[in-house]
């Protein structure tokens, strides 16, 4: 395993080669073409994010649960109970990006009409970055928010089983300025992608992320990943661990997204995510998400909205700057400005995630994608 200071070997992809490349993978496992563009929307948009735990490193991911059958390609998610502001949805194990894509465009109808719209989702799966729904409302003038669970990783503080997702909590709001403000972060100190984005990388982990079962601190990626499944290891929630720095917040904000994903949706939660039966076989994770849409124009002038946080964002953007320091950020800023730099370079592409495209392109028999991978 290598440490933080060796250089790993880059290639950069166009970023419509790898869009293009992403589709045409969804759609050889029968995934319809429309879903499969939103499905390589939503992952590009991570990658032109700099978020790599969430992109094309996962499409590989996606390909191992629809050939295990526990995602289904051609499913169509239903609408199970609907009011004018709420929705209840059954995802049926479909594509996840998909189904997060319209259960949020749903929400902003909603919105729009009455001013305010919330959707649940069972029996889902997983659906990529979190922030790219929220965007959607801010986009149309809206606060989004979403929320997911995910099959068990954080252990509870003061304990070192996990028994929570690393849950991630979604939210957007638009601005005058350029680019809409935009929290996306897990409940955990790190997400499950990064420690396969290490493991790819041949790095080693920060201690502080992740326990063993006895409480030591693990920082191998591929033992994390090796351990994860039999609950010999434990994703930090944020804060870490104990009480010192907080960590029972991160683990109460874990809680709060497992009951929003699970009990309005009326769906499992955490064990029951895990994806597998009592006789230890593969099955369907059944994840439960939730979205909301606000309509601004119902509480204030969108305008007014908008210049309230840009003012906001200037000002925390001036504040007095700790020694060392050139500048300060607020969230979404940094992921904005990367899209500019990806777009222009390429999707960054290390010697093992090439491999696994490699390998899915000569697999699935998809064709013209041999000059670059």
């Amino acid at each position: 395993m290598a440490d933080e200071g060796v250089l790993e070997t880059v290639a950069r992809i166009p970023v419509d080669v790898i869009q293009a490349f992403m589709v045409d993978v969804f759609e050889a496992q029968g995934v319809s073409p429309e879903d499969a563009r939103i499905c390589a929307d939503v992952l590009i948009a991570s990658d032109l994010r700099g978020i790599e735990s969430h992109g094309v490193g996962r499409l590989k991911y996606y390909y191992d649960r629809i050939q295990a059958g526990i995602q289904f390609p051609a499913a169509q998610m239903e609408i199970i109970k609907e009011s004018e502001t709420t929705a209840l949805v059954d995802a049926h194990h479909g594509m996840g990006h998909p189904t997060a894509y319209k259960s949020m465009k749903l929400a902003i109808e909603k919105a729009r009409a009455h001013g305010i719209g919330g959707v649940a989702v069972r029996n889902a799966t997983h659906f990529g970055i979190a922030g790219y729904y929220p965007l959607m409302a801010a986009e149309a003038g809206m606060v989004g928010l979403a929320f997911t669970n995910a099959r068990p990783s954080i252990a509870p503080t003061f304990g070192t089983e996990p028994m929570l997702g690393t849950n991630p909590i979604a939210f957007a709001a638009p601005s005058d300025l350029e680019y809409p403000f935009c929290f996306d972060g897990a409940t955990s100190i790190c997400q499950r992608g990064k420690v396969e984005v290490a493991a790819r990388a041949e790095k080693l982990i920060p201690e502080g992320w992740v326990i063993d079962a006895e409480d030591n601190v693990m920082t191998d990626p591929n033992a994390i990943l090796e351990a994860l499944p039999d609950f010999q290891a434990a994703l930090l929630p944020l804060g870490g661990k104990g009480e010192m720095f907080a960590g029972y917040k991160g683990y109460g904000l874990a809680t709060m997204v497992e009951i929003f994903s699970s009990a309005l949706s009326g769906g499992p939660f955490m064990k029951d995510l895990l994806g597998f039966d009592a006789d230890g076989a593969k099955r369907p994770h059944m994840l439960g998400h939730f979205f909301l849409a606000i309509d601004i124009e119902h509480f204030v002038p969108l305008s007014l909205f908008k210049q309230i946080v840009g003012s906001m964002i200037g000002e925390l953007q001036g504040a007095r700057k700790a020694p060392g320091e050139e500048r300060i950020y607020v969230a979404g800023e940094k992921e904005y400005e990367k899209q500019r730099g990806i777009r222009q370079a390429g999707i960054p592409v290390n010697a093992n995630l090439k491999r696994t495209l490699q390998w899915m392109r000569d697999t699935l028999q998809v064709e013209g994608y041999e000059a670059h991978f």
